[in-house]
């Protein structure tokens, strides 16, 4: 017995579908890709005649896991940099650079940046250890911006892909600053 070509060519899709969201570096795109195979998935199983397993596929293995991978995505992919309000009101144009800078750095990253402000740096320095922040910036007047942070993976980025000369600290959660 042979296939149908409809059949085939649908099959062949799968795999083609499912490489590409394996290989997708931008997770926006993974996310359209990952919609694309349900769907494909769900239309292999509509053409076999297995319409109840095609109509599961597509309404939770494609509608319900692109919304819920969607909200995981969006979630994940900001970082929340904490500043105090005097360095912003002193310095606010540096602080801005150093923001347009973040933000150009991390976007390479598909990660948008928020900033928060603190009246306090004992405050900031609290937020950062309840992670109500992924990092914070100080001014110091001999150093320029100084930026701690409790992320390994930010610290990564920032030292690789930082054009200027920032004063970095990777802060483990639990304890003393390493200066690295």
């Amino acid at each position: 017995m042979t296939p149908e070509p409809e059949l085939v060519l649908v099959l062949a899709l799968l795999p083609l579908s499912a490489g590409l969201v394996v290989v997708q570096t931008n997770p926006y795109r993974a996310l359209v890709l990952r919609g694309i195979l349900g769907s494909v998935a769900a239309l292999v199983y509509a053409l076999l005649g297995a319409a109840d397993v095609a109509l599961t596929e597509a309404l939770v293995g494609t509608l319900l896991a692109v919304i819920l991978y969607a909200v995981a995505v969006r979630s994940s992919l900001v970082v929340r940099l904490g500043v105090l309000t005097a360095d912003w009101e002193r310095r606010g144009k540096e602080l801005q650079w150093v923001m347009a800078e973040m933000r150009r750095v991390l976007g390479q990253q598909h990660v948008q940046v928020e900033w928060v402000t603190y009246g306090e740096l004992a405050a900031l320095q609290q937020g950062l250890a309840q992670q109500e922040v992924h990092a914070m910036c100080t001014c110091r007047e001999p150093v320029g911006v100084h930026a701690t942070t409790s992320s390994y993976r930010l610290y990564e980025i920032l030292q690789r892909e930082w054009p200027i000369p920032l004063t970095v600290h990777y802060q483990p959660l639990g304890g003393a600053k390493e200066g690295h």
